[in-house]
């Protein structure tokens, strides 16, 4: 429990009834979605594949893997969370699912080396160590396999956008989700990764237009960015 923030855990489970709501506070995780689900089956093929999602939270990108022909392994700390995720699948019949209570780095002490896809989304800026859980990731992917990351950029335009835009002005998120001085640059990062001993292999950036209200990858990576790397092999 040294990488769990408990206040993080209670503000996620308190809405945990709402996480397969298309119009809640978790919208722009549903609208995200494909953009991130295409990107990584793109770069690294999720059919067939033995994948881990890490902060799997109500099992939104979990799922949708899952959908798409990987067997599929989500954990979180949070259990209102995972038992939605639960809850979901069944009555979605998602049949090569699974979810576990349990930490990153808890299970990279027994699996080792196990999964071919990793992905950890939306999850360092919510954590108190990050480069623990990139080092738990990078421990749990086996060789050659891809870990992907996504997370928000420090920076005066992503506290603008990230924070005042989207929890207080145009209210995407409930206000306090996301705390500034967690958010990561690219470069620490990438830092992080490489003392991991993972490859950079790309980087995306995400960006939401209000006035269309569409969300869109691009190369801009100054407020949400994404970042794909391989495992030597």
């Amino acid at each position: 429990m040294s990488n769990v923030d408990a206040q993080e855990l209670a503000k996620f489970s308190a809405l945990a009834h709402r996480w397969w709501d298309k119009d809640s506070e978790f919208r722009p995780l549903h609208e995200i979605n494909p953009l991130r689900l295409d990107w990584i089956d793109d770069l690294a093929s999720l059919r067939g594949k033995r994948v881990l999602d890490v902060g799997c939270g109500g099992g939104i990108l979990a799922e949708a893997m899952a959908v798409r022909g990987a067997t599929v392994t989500g954990i979180d700390m949070a259990s209102k969370p995972l038992g939605v995720a639960q809850l979901h699948a069944l009555e979605s019949g998602v049949e090569n699912l699974d979810y576990r209570e349990i930490s990153a780095e808890a299970l990279a002490a027994e699996a080792a080396g196990t999964f071919d896809i990793v992905t950890c989304m939306e999850l360092l800026e919510h954590v108190p160590d990050p480069a623990s859980t990139v080092r738990a990731c990078a421990t749990l992917a086996r060789p050659g396999a891809w870990v992907f990351f996504s997370t928000i950029n420090r920076n005066p335009k992503s506290f603008l956008f990230a924070i005042v835009g989207a929890e207080y002005l145009l209210k995407l998120l409930p206000q306090g989700t996301h705390e500034y001085a967690r958010f990561l640059r690219p470069s620490e990062l990438a830092r992080h990764v490489r003392d991991a001993g993972l490859a950079l292999n790309a980087t995306q950036g995400m960006s939401y237009n209000p006035l269309t209200q569409r969300y869109r990858l691009g190369s801009d990576t100054s407020v949400n960015y994404m970042f794909a790397c391989r495992k030597p092999g």
